[in-house]
Parts: C-alpha cells; structure tokens; sequence
C-alpha cells in the first residue's frame, strides 16, 4: 500500500470522528478554514487588480 492512500485514509477517519463526535466544533472549524480561503482570494484579487493597474 502506498504511504500516501494510508495518510488520506487515517486523515479522513479523523476528520470523521471529529465530526461525528462533535458536531459544532466541526462546523466552527470549517467556518474559520472557508473564512480563511475567502480573505486569501480576495487578497490576491486585490493584488491582481493593483498590478494591472
């Protein structure tokens, strides 16, 4: 078996778990982690548009 299929595979069990056995503290961390993504695309479409101009 590859190394990197069991790290997917123990990384999706975990993820799992924490879901299953905590349900809000999933959703608040999804929250933060799109937050994230969301202010890191905007960023670099400020930056975008700040090197066209």
């Amino acid at each position: 078996m590859d190394v990197k299929k069991v790290v997917v595979y123990i990384l999706v069990v975990f993820v799992l778990y924490t879901i299953i056995t905590s349900p809000t503290e999933a959703a608040d961390l999804v929250e933060v982690g799109f937050k994230g993504v969301s202010d890191a695309a905007q960023g670099v479409g400020e930056f975008m548009t700040e090197l066209v101009r």
